[in-house]
Protein backbone atom coordinates (compact mmCIF):
# COMPACT_ATOMS: atom_id res chain seq x y z
CA UNK A 1 0.00 0.00 0.00
CA UNK A 2 1.19 3.35 -1.11
CA UNK A 3 1.45 5.97 1.58
CA UNK A 4 -0.70 8.22 -0.84
CA UNK A 5 -3.31 5.63 -0.67
CA UNK A 6 -4.37 7.09 2.52
CA UNK A 7 -7.58 9.28 2.65
CA UNK A 8 -7.16 12.56 4.86
CA UNK A 9 -9.80 13.70 6.18
CA UNK A 10 -9.75 17.98 5.24
CA UNK A 11 -13.86 19.08 5.63
CA UNK A 12 -13.49 21.61 8.23
CA UNK A 13 -10.04 22.36 8.77
CA UNK A 14 -10.44 25.77 6.83
CA UNK A 15 -9.32 24.07 3.57
CA UNK A 16 -10.18 26.37 0.68
CA UNK A 17 -10.16 23.44 -1.40
CA UNK A 18 -12.54 21.45 0.68
CA UNK A 19 -14.37 24.16 2.92
CA UNK A 20 -15.13 27.08 1.09
CA UNK A 21 -16.85 25.39 -2.04
CA UNK A 22 -20.56 27.03 -0.50
CA UNK A 23 -18.92 30.53 -1.50
CA UNK A 24 -16.46 29.60 -4.91
CA UNK A 25 -19.79 28.03 -6.41
CA UNK A 26 -22.24 30.01 -4.85
CA UNK A 27 -23.82 26.34 -3.11
CA UNK A 28 -26.18 26.65 0.00
CA UNK A 29 -24.28 23.63 1.03
CA UNK A 30 -21.51 21.17 0.10
CA UNK A 31 -21.01 18.83 2.14
CA UNK A 32 -22.19 16.16 -0.44
CA UNK A 33 -19.59 17.38 -3.03
CA UNK A 34 -16.29 16.19 -3.61
CA UNK A 35 -13.74 19.00 -4.62
CA UNK A 36 -11.47 18.23 -7.35
CA UNK A 37 -10.85 21.64 -8.33
CA UNK A 38 -7.91 23.73 -6.93
CA UNK A 39 -4.44 22.91 -7.23
CA UNK A 40 -4.26 21.76 -3.80
CA UNK A 41 -3.08 17.90 -3.34
CA UNK A 42 -4.63 15.86 -0.74
CA UNK A 43 -1.82 14.35 0.04
CA UNK A 44 0.21 14.52 3.40
CA UNK A 45 3.19 16.65 3.12
CA UNK A 46 6.57 14.68 3.53
CA UNK A 47 7.33 13.05 6.34
CA UNK A 48 10.39 14.90 7.35
CA UNK A 49 8.89 18.46 6.65
CA UNK A 50 5.90 17.26 9.04
CA UNK A 51 8.70 16.26 11.22
CA UNK A 52 11.21 19.30 11.29
CA UNK A 53 8.00 21.97 11.60
CA UNK A 54 7.13 19.55 14.26
CA UNK A 55 10.36 20.58 15.92
CA UNK A 56 10.22 23.80 15.14
CA UNK A 57 7.33 23.84 16.53
CA UNK A 58 8.43 23.29 19.71
CA UNK A 59 10.74 25.80 20.36
CA UNK A 60 7.66 27.98 21.36
CA UNK A 61 9.28 31.43 20.55
CA UNK A 62 8.57 32.45 17.34
CA UNK A 63 10.04 35.70 17.31
CA UNK A 64 11.35 37.56 14.28
CA UNK A 65 13.41 34.98 11.85
CA UNK A 66 15.56 34.82 8.68
CA UNK A 67 15.82 32.35 6.10
CA UNK A 68 18.88 30.03 6.96
CA UNK A 69 21.77 29.85 4.87
CA UNK A 70 21.25 25.78 5.22
CA UNK A 71 17.71 26.77 3.31
CA UNK A 72 19.41 28.98 0.57
CA UNK A 73 21.79 26.42 -0.24
CA UNK A 74 19.20 24.17 -0.61
CA UNK A 75 17.31 25.84 -2.68
CA UNK A 76 21.10 26.04 -4.88
CA UNK A 77 21.45 22.44 -4.70
CA UNK A 78 17.82 21.62 -5.28
CA UNK A 79 17.95 23.54 -8.78
CA UNK A 80 20.99 22.04 -9.56
CA UNK A 81 20.60 18.25 -8.83
CA UNK A 82 16.94 17.93 -10.25
CA UNK A 83 17.04 20.68 -13.35
CA UNK A 84 21.03 21.00 -13.82
CA UNK A 85 20.33 24.94 -13.63
CA UNK A 86 23.22 27.04 -11.36
CA UNK A 87 21.96 29.81 -9.88
CA UNK A 88 24.08 31.70 -7.80
CA UNK A 89 22.83 32.55 -3.86
CA UNK A 90 22.64 36.10 -4.03
CA UNK A 91 20.12 35.81 -7.08
CA UNK A 92 17.30 34.81 -5.04
CA UNK A 93 14.84 37.04 -3.35
CA UNK A 94 11.78 35.19 -1.30
CA UNK A 95 8.43 36.57 -0.99
CA UNK A 96 5.35 35.09 0.43
CA UNK A 97 3.82 33.28 -2.56
CA UNK A 98 4.51 33.18 -6.64
CA UNK A 99 1.19 35.29 -6.96
CA UNK A 100 3.02 38.25 -5.14
CA UNK A 101 6.29 37.17 -6.73
CA UNK A 102 4.44 37.92 -9.85
CA UNK A 103 2.79 41.07 -8.41
CA UNK A 104 5.72 42.35 -7.12
CA UNK A 105 7.77 41.94 -10.01
CA UNK A 106 5.27 43.72 -12.24
CA UNK A 107 5.33 46.79 -9.75
CA UNK A 108 9.36 46.37 -9.71
CA UNK A 109 9.90 46.87 -13.51
CA UNK A 110 6.81 48.17 -14.93
CA UNK A 111 5.24 51.86 -14.54
CA UNK A 112 1.70 52.25 -14.31
CA UNK A 113 -0.50 52.75 -17.54
CA UNK A 114 2.27 49.86 -19.49
CA UNK A 115 1.69 46.96 -21.37
CA UNK A 116 1.62 43.53 -20.19
CA UNK A 117 1.30 40.54 -22.26
CA UNK A 118 -0.05 37.10 -21.50
CA UNK A 119 -0.95 33.88 -23.36
CA UNK A 120 -4.61 32.48 -22.90
CA UNK A 121 -5.70 30.20 -21.57
CA UNK A 122 -4.06 30.71 -18.14
CA UNK A 123 -3.29 30.78 -14.32
CA UNK A 124 -6.19 33.37 -13.63
CA UNK A 125 -3.87 35.86 -11.47
CA UNK A 126 -1.95 36.74 -14.65
CA UNK A 127 -5.12 38.77 -15.90
CA UNK A 128 -5.98 39.76 -12.28
CA UNK A 129 -2.63 40.97 -10.86
CA UNK A 130 -1.74 43.53 -13.87
CA UNK A 131 -5.68 44.89 -13.82
CA UNK A 132 -5.12 45.78 -10.29
CA UNK A 133 -2.12 47.22 -10.52
CA UNK A 134 -2.95 49.70 -13.11
CA UNK A 135 -1.28 47.86 -16.30
CA UNK A 136 -2.69 47.28 -19.41
CA UNK A 137 -3.57 43.83 -20.45
CA UNK A 138 -2.40 42.69 -24.17
CA UNK A 139 -3.56 38.90 -24.66
CA UNK A 140 -1.79 36.63 -27.51
CA UNK A 141 -4.28 33.74 -27.24
CA UNK A 142 -2.42 30.19 -27.80
CA UNK A 143 -3.37 28.19 -30.25
CA UNK A 144 -4.65 24.73 -30.81
CA UNK A 145 -2.74 21.99 -32.58
CA UNK A 146 -2.84 18.47 -32.82
CA UNK A 147 -5.13 18.44 -29.14
CA UNK A 148 -2.80 20.64 -27.54
CA UNK A 149 -1.88 25.00 -27.55
CA UNK A 150 0.80 26.00 -28.92
CA UNK A 151 2.60 29.58 -29.49
CA UNK A 152 1.85 31.67 -32.76
CA UNK A 153 4.90 33.11 -32.91
CA UNK A 154 3.91 35.31 -35.63
CA UNK A 155 1.06 36.63 -33.44
CA UNK A 156 3.49 36.24 -30.31
CA UNK A 157 5.83 39.25 -32.57
CA UNK A 158 2.86 41.58 -33.18
CA UNK A 159 1.73 41.42 -29.63
CA UNK A 160 5.00 42.65 -28.14
CA UNK A 161 5.32 45.54 -30.97
CA UNK A 162 2.45 47.10 -29.17
CA UNK A 163 4.99 48.50 -27.21
CA UNK A 164 4.78 46.12 -24.14
CA UNK A 165 6.80 46.10 -21.39
CA UNK A 166 6.39 43.05 -19.29
CA UNK A 167 5.66 39.07 -20.73
CA UNK A 168 4.20 36.63 -17.85
CA UNK A 169 5.27 33.37 -18.78
CA UNK A 170 3.45 30.03 -17.60
CA UNK A 171 6.28 27.09 -17.85
CA UNK A 172 5.14 24.49 -17.29
CA UNK A 173 1.57 25.85 -18.06
CA UNK A 174 -0.98 26.05 -15.90
CA UNK A 175 -4.21 24.71 -16.79
CA UNK A 176 -2.96 22.91 -20.01
CA UNK A 177 0.43 20.57 -18.56
CA UNK A 178 2.53 21.45 -21.24
CA UNK A 179 5.74 21.29 -21.00
CA UNK A 180 7.29 23.80 -23.14
CA UNK A 181 10.26 22.60 -25.02
CA UNK A 182 13.98 24.45 -25.21
CA UNK A 183 13.32 25.18 -28.99
CA UNK A 184 9.85 26.98 -27.88
CA UNK A 185 11.18 28.79 -24.62
CA UNK A 186 14.24 30.39 -26.75
CA UNK A 187 12.18 31.64 -29.57
CA UNK A 188 10.23 33.37 -26.67
CA UNK A 189 13.89 34.96 -25.57
CA UNK A 190 14.68 35.77 -28.80
CA UNK A 191 11.58 37.73 -29.61
CA UNK A 192 11.23 39.40 -26.05
CA UNK A 193 14.89 40.27 -26.74
CA UNK A 194 14.25 41.75 -29.78
CA UNK A 195 11.78 44.04 -28.36
CA UNK A 196 13.15 44.69 -24.98
CA UNK A 197 10.88 43.29 -22.96
CA UNK A 198 11.25 41.63 -19.25
CA UNK A 199 9.91 37.93 -18.82
CA UNK A 200 8.57 36.80 -15.82
CA UNK A 201 8.23 33.10 -15.80
CA UNK A 202 6.52 31.32 -13.48
CA UNK A 203 7.90 27.91 -13.05
CA UNK A 204 5.79 26.98 -9.47
CA UNK A 205 4.94 23.94 -11.17
CA UNK A 206 8.29 22.91 -12.36
CA UNK A 207 9.22 19.48 -9.95
CA UNK A 208 5.68 17.91 -11.27
CA UNK A 209 7.29 16.16 -13.91
CA UNK A 210 5.04 13.49 -15.41
CA UNK A 211 6.50 9.90 -17.44
CA UNK A 212 9.89 11.28 -18.16
CA UNK A 213 9.45 14.73 -18.77
CA UNK A 214 12.05 17.42 -18.73
CA UNK A 215 11.40 20.64 -17.15
CA UNK A 216 13.65 23.45 -18.85
CA UNK A 217 14.17 26.46 -16.53
CA UNK A 218 13.60 29.86 -18.61
CA UNK A 219 16.77 31.50 -17.47
CA UNK A 220 18.62 28.28 -18.05
CA UNK A 221 19.10 28.62 -21.91
CA UNK A 222 18.76 32.39 -22.12
CA UNK A 223 22.33 32.83 -22.77
CA UNK A 224 22.97 36.59 -22.99
CA UNK A 225 19.50 37.08 -22.32
CA UNK A 226 19.15 35.86 -18.71
CA UNK A 227 19.13 39.39 -17.04
CA UNK A 228 15.66 40.28 -18.70
CA UNK A 229 14.03 37.39 -17.04
CA UNK A 230 12.74 36.98 -13.36
CA UNK A 231 12.23 33.64 -12.42
CA UNK A 232 9.09 32.62 -9.77
CA UNK A 233 9.66 29.48 -8.04
CA UNK A 234 8.61 27.51 -4.37
CA UNK A 235 8.74 23.76 -2.83
CA UNK A 236 5.01 24.90 -2.42
CA UNK A 237 3.30 23.08 -5.02
CA UNK A 238 5.74 20.33 -5.28
CA UNK A 239 5.65 19.26 -1.69
CA UNK A 240 2.23 20.60 -0.77
CA UNK A 241 2.72 23.66 1.48
CA UNK A 242 0.87 26.38 -0.19
CA UNK A 243 -0.47 27.38 3.71
CA UNK A 244 3.16 27.79 4.57
CA UNK A 245 3.14 30.59 2.04
CA UNK A 246 6.96 30.98 0.71
CA UNK A 247 8.05 31.54 -2.48
CA UNK A 248 11.49 32.70 -4.11
CA UNK A 249 12.50 34.56 -7.24
CA UNK A 250 15.83 33.98 -9.14
CA UNK A 251 17.01 37.82 -10.32
CA UNK A 252 20.04 37.27 -11.71
CA UNK A 253 20.63 41.62 -12.42
CA UNK A 254 21.23 43.55 -9.97
CA UNK A 255 19.41 46.31 -10.81
CA UNK A 256 16.05 44.57 -10.98
CA UNK A 257 16.99 42.53 -7.72
CA UNK A 258 17.06 45.64 -5.82
CA UNK A 259 14.11 47.48 -7.74
CA UNK A 260 12.47 43.99 -6.80
CA UNK A 261 13.74 43.64 -2.76
CA UNK A 262 12.61 47.46 -2.63
CA UNK A 263 9.25 46.51 -4.17
CA UNK A 264 8.87 43.59 -1.44
CA UNK A 265 9.83 46.04 1.56
CA UNK A 266 7.38 48.74 0.65
CA UNK A 267 4.70 45.96 0.21
CA UNK A 268 5.19 44.64 3.88
CA UNK A 269 6.83 41.59 2.50
CA UNK A 270 10.30 41.96 3.36
CA UNK A 271 10.49 39.01 5.48
CA UNK A 272 9.02 35.21 5.79
CA UNK A 273 7.09 33.66 8.75
CA UNK A 274 9.23 31.68 11.14
CA UNK A 275 8.33 28.59 9.65
CA UNK A 276 9.11 29.25 5.58
CA UNK A 277 12.96 28.65 6.41
CA UNK A 278 12.66 25.07 8.01
CA UNK A 279 9.79 24.01 5.53
CA UNK A 280 12.25 24.91 2.75
CA UNK A 281 15.81 22.90 4.08
CA UNK A 282 13.38 19.86 4.85
CA UNK A 283 11.57 20.00 1.90
CA UNK A 284 14.36 20.28 -0.60
CA UNK A 285 17.17 18.43 1.37
CA UNK A 286 14.96 15.23 2.22
CA UNK A 287 11.90 15.44 0.09
CA UNK A 288 13.33 13.60 -3.69
CA UNK A 289 11.97 10.06 -2.80
CA UNK A 290 8.58 11.27 -1.42
CA UNK A 291 8.51 13.34 -4.98
CA UNK A 292 9.61 10.73 -7.30
CA UNK A 293 7.12 8.35 -5.65
CA UNK A 294 3.88 10.94 -5.81
CA UNK A 295 5.03 11.25 -9.40
CA UNK A 296 4.43 7.61 -10.33
CA UNK A 297 1.22 7.50 -7.95
CA UNK A 298 -0.09 10.75 -10.28
CA UNK A 299 0.73 9.16 -13.48
CA UNK A 300 -1.24 6.37 -12.84
CA UNK A 301 -3.92 7.88 -11.18
CA UNK A 302 -4.06 10.53 -14.78
CA UNK A 303 -4.05 7.16 -16.94
CA UNK A 304 -7.14 5.92 -15.27
CA UNK A 305 -9.10 9.30 -15.74
CA UNK A 306 -8.44 9.12 -19.01
CA UNK A 307 -9.46 6.06 -19.83
CA UNK A 308 -12.30 6.08 -17.62
CA UNK A 309 -13.39 9.21 -18.94
CA UNK A 310 -12.96 8.92 -23.08
CA UNK A 311 -14.81 6.15 -22.55
CA UNK A 312 -18.19 8.76 -22.63
CA UNK A 313 -19.28 10.20 -25.65
CA UNK A 314 -17.55 13.66 -26.59
CA UNK A 315 -15.01 14.11 -23.71
CA UNK A 316 -11.54 13.81 -24.93
CA UNK A 317 -8.03 15.09 -23.35
CA UNK A 318 -4.58 14.48 -23.79
CA UNK A 319 -2.19 13.33 -20.87
CA UNK A 320 -0.06 16.06 -19.52
CA UNK A 321 3.33 16.33 -19.33
CA UNK A 322 3.66 18.00 -16.06
CA UNK A 323 1.30 19.31 -13.16
CA UNK A 324 -1.06 17.23 -11.62
CA UNK A 325 -3.93 19.08 -13.57
CA UNK A 326 -6.40 17.28 -15.96
CA UNK A 327 -7.41 19.66 -18.97
CA UNK A 328 -10.44 17.95 -20.20
CA UNK A 329 -11.87 18.92 -23.59
CA UNK A 330 -16.18 18.37 -23.66
CA UNK A 331 -16.69 20.97 -26.80
CA UNK A 332 -17.99 17.93 -28.97
CA UNK A 333 -21.43 17.19 -26.47
CA UNK A 334 -22.48 21.04 -27.56
CA UNK A 335 -23.48 22.22 -23.85
CA UNK A 336 -22.52 25.16 -22.21
CA UNK A 337 -20.45 26.05 -19.48
CA UNK A 338 -23.46 26.72 -17.09
CA UNK A 339 -25.09 23.27 -17.88
CA UNK A 340 -21.88 21.64 -17.73
CA UNK A 341 -21.33 23.33 -14.26
CA UNK A 342 -24.89 22.57 -13.37
CA UNK A 343 -24.84 18.85 -14.46
CA UNK A 344 -21.38 18.20 -12.35
CA UNK A 345 -22.55 20.12 -9.42
CA UNK A 346 -26.16 18.75 -8.78
CA UNK A 347 -26.11 15.26 -10.62
CA UNK A 348 -22.45 14.54 -10.45
CA UNK A 349 -22.27 16.51 -6.88
CA UNK A 350 -18.42 16.90 -8.04
CA UNK A 351 -16.55 20.65 -8.30
CA UNK A 352 -13.70 20.77 -10.82
CA UNK A 353 -13.22 24.17 -12.91
CA UNK A 354 -14.82 25.68 -15.52
CA UNK A 355 -12.22 26.32 -18.48
CA UNK A 356 -13.36 30.08 -19.16
CA UNK A 357 -11.70 30.40 -15.69
CA UNK A 358 -8.45 30.93 -17.41
CA UNK A 359 -9.68 32.82 -20.47
CA UNK A 360 -12.81 32.36 -23.07
CA UNK A 361 -9.92 30.50 -24.94
CA UNK A 362 -10.70 27.95 -21.99
CA UNK A 363 -14.34 27.62 -22.55
CA UNK A 364 -15.25 24.13 -23.57
CA UNK A 365 -12.82 22.80 -21.19
CA UNK A 366 -12.58 21.73 -17.50
CA UNK A 367 -9.85 21.56 -15.22
CA UNK A 368 -9.51 18.41 -12.55
CA UNK A 369 -7.13 18.14 -9.93
CA UNK A 370 -5.91 14.31 -9.45
CA UNK A 371 -3.79 14.51 -6.81
CA UNK A 372 -5.89 12.47 -4.15
CA UNK A 373 -6.24 8.97 -3.04
CA UNK A 374 -6.93 6.52 -5.51
CA UNK A 375 -10.11 5.61 -3.77
CA UNK A 376 -11.00 9.81 -4.24
CA UNK A 377 -9.83 9.43 -7.95
CA UNK A 378 -12.45 6.84 -8.47
CA UNK A 379 -15.17 8.59 -6.62
CA UNK A 380 -14.51 11.30 -8.88
CA UNK A 381 -14.30 9.35 -12.10
CA UNK A 382 -18.25 8.00 -10.79
CA UNK A 383 -19.29 11.30 -9.90
CA UNK A 384 -18.05 12.87 -13.62
CA UNK A 385 -20.08 9.90 -15.22
CA UNK A 386 -23.27 10.01 -13.20
CA UNK A 387 -23.22 13.67 -13.86
CA UNK A 388 -23.61 12.92 -17.90
CA UNK A 389 -26.03 10.00 -17.30
CA UNK A 390 -29.98 11.41 -18.65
Amino acid sequence: MSIFDQTIKRRCTNSVKWDAMEKVYGLKDASDILPMWVADMDFAAPAAVSKALQEHAEKTVFGYSYVSDEAIQAIVDWQNTHHDWHIDKGSIVFCNGVVAAIANSIMALTNSGDKVLISSPVYPPFYNIPKSNAREIVNCPLVEKDGTFVYDFEAFEQALAQNVKAYILCNPHNPGGYVWDEATLKEIVRLCAKYDVVIISDEIHSDLMLDGSKHTPLAKIAGDETDRIITCMAPTKTFNLAGIQVAYTIVTDEKKRMLLEAVNMASGQGSLNTFASVAIQAAYTEGSSWLEEMLTYISNNMDYVIAELEQLPGIHMTKPQGTYLLWIDYRELGLDEKEIMKRLLENGKLAIEPGSKYGEEGRGFLRMNVACSFDTVKDGVQRFKQAFQQ
